[in-house]
């Protein structure tokens, strides 16, 4: 008996010892697990993250912070590094993205925050992994992807590793497009392949001062053009805002820019399986505003600002415009009316009189198309005097341009409607949401005209060889063709309505069209011009 017992005593105590040194190894590896983890919120360090700041830019995970819902963001990947070993590669953990799901608006929205802290936030192949991880995750779930972008490009070290991660990534932007919201913020520099990401996504915001977008850098530019110019002037926000139209609107600073993406995605569904949520709005429905009855001049000549009629149409006078420094003679926004989300697209007077270019052609298509994609219904503010003529314009494809729009609006299936508040005239009354286009409602104010050109136009060709009769004609021409009677005689318009009654008139129509079924025939895929 004692034997056994001196026996049982000495398989405790190895027991014993086992334990010990189990726990010791597992006092270690949890050791090691939370010096990575440090590691990993460290990002480069506190030097580079100084740095950073020095810049005016926040952080990777500082801006995470601010755009999604306090406490709700959880991180996948933290650990990850890269896997090269030329050219001396140390690793950073988390390779340079910081990379999960949060809340945004109480809504989940996949999202990854490029690290410039780290490698510079250039692109490795572990980089992209872990990119494509949440956006396949997005795209499976039904759920919108941001991409705070801030990055020098690809890691040269990795070679064509670097490539094939971007080439992975744009590979999902296409198959996301149209099928859940794609948000791209340009924090920081974003140059050679790392520009096609944002250029696929659905919107492109930039932030003055700190943000470029460019194929090639100033240095290239000049070794192979022999161009001197400035990383502002060639790739910031002033010439992507206004010229080129690359981006959709640019920001003061980081902090602006993530509260109003948070804003843009308040009006967008999560996906194009379901409609936007609707918001509460105290702003009554059948609110009438009396304003509206001598906003359009009484001379057709004399502008008008068309954001009036829209901030006194839609919930408390609310609207987020899309691409406000391009292309101003038409406006792009999202708006509430009666608490849905709905497209606004209105020709700008104050511009050109409201003219369609190339330009606005390209912007409000694509806006168009957008909306469809994703169930939101659209509004058409129509005050248009025809396409833009001039050598320019007819040489830089204003035909192809043009049809870019009318095909928008023609393969449109969400609620449309429209309201003409002064002149629709030529291809461009038939562009704009007409009834022609599969329009579920039109209107027309009293001051609307619709007709082939105004009448000065029109009886200069008609009566070119009656210079005397020309007079009697314009006159003849303005009775017929000035006012919007014609055209709801023939059943173009469906009502013309007061002014002051737009609102009313516009929320009992999209409540009527809440449960319309429209599908274009199968196909593949369209072709549309371009």
């Amino acid at each position: 008996m004692f034997a056994t017992s001196r026996a049982i005593g000495g398989a405790l105590r190895a027991r014993a010892r086992r334990y010990a040194t189990a726990d010791t190894a597992g006092a270690s590896i949890r050791a090691r697990i939370e010096e990575k983890r440090q590691a990993a919120l460290a990002g480069g360090g506190s030097k580079r993250v100084a740095a950073q700041h020095s810049k005016g830019k926040l952080t990777a995970r500082e801006r995470i912070e601010l755009l999604v819902d306090e406490g709700t963001f959880r991180e996948y990947d933290a650990f990850v590094e890269h896997r090269c070993a030329d050219f001396g590669m140390d690793k950073i953990t988390g390779d340079g993205v910081v990379t999960g799901v949060g809340r945004i608006n109480g809504r989940p929205t996949y999202l990854f925050s490029q690290d410039f802290t780290a490698f510079g936030g250039s692109l490795s192949k572990t980089f992209a992994q872990k990119v494509c991880k949440i956006m396949d995750r997005a795209l499976q779930e039904g759920v919108p992807v941001v991409g705070l972008n801030d990055s020098g490009g690809a890691r040269i070290q990795e070679g064509v590793d670097s490539l094939a991660g971007y080439a992975d990534i744009f590979q999902r932007n296409v198959l996301a497009s149209g099928v859940v919201p794609q948000i791209s913020l340009i924090m920081g520099p974003c140059a050679g392949g790392a520009v096609y990401s944002p250029a696929l996504t659905d919107f492109t915001f930039m932030v003055r001062g700190t943000s470029y977008l460019f194929v090639t850098g100033p240095d290239v530019v000049k070794a192979v053009t022999n161009e001197t110019v400035t990383q502002e002037e060639l790739g910031g926000a002033a010439p992507h805002t206004r010229k080129s139209g690359v981006a959709h609107g640019a920001f003061e600073n980081d902090v602006v820019a993530l509260a109003r993406t948070r804003e843009l995605l308040s009006y967008l569904p999560q996906s194009n399986r379901e409609p936007p949520a609707p918001r509460f709005t105290a702003d009554p429905s059948d609110r009438e505003d009396a304003a509206l009855d001598t906003l359009v001049p009484s001379d057709s000549r004399q502008a008008y600002d068309i954001k009036d009629a829209v901030r006194r149409v839609v919930d408390d006078g609310r609207m987020f415009e899309i691409m406000p420094d391009f292309a101003r003679n038409i406006v792009v926004a999202f708006a509430r009316m009666g608490g849905q989300s709905v497209g606004i697209v209105g020709n700008q007077p104050l511009v050109s009189s409201g003219v369609l270019d190339i330009d606005a052609s390209v912007k409000a298509a694509r806006f168009v198309r957008f909306c469809d994609a994703f169930n939101i219904p659209l509004v058409t503010f129509v005050d248009v005097p025809g396409f833009l003529p001039g050598v320019q314009q007819e040489h830089n494809g204003i035909i192809r341009e043009g049809a870019k729009l009318l095909y928008a609006y023609a393969e449109a299936t969400v609620p449309k409607i429209a309201i003409t508040t002064r002149k629709a005239y030529g291809g461009a009354q038939c562009v704009m949401s007409s009834k022609q286009l599969r329009g579920d409602v039109n209107f027309a104010w009293p001051t609307a005209e619709l007709a082939v050109m105004g009448a000065k136009g029109a009886v200069e060709i008609l009566w070119r060889n009656d210079p005397d009769g020309r007079a009697r004609a314009e006159e003849e021409y303005n009775r017929l063709f000035a006012n919007p009677l014609p055209a709801a005689q023939r059943g173009y318009l469906d009502d013309i309505i007061a002014p002051s009654t737009t609102r009313r008139r516009i929320i009992e129509e999209l409540a009527a069209l809440r449960g319309k079924k429209l599908a274009n025939p199968p196909k593949k895929h369209d072709n549309m011009p371009l």
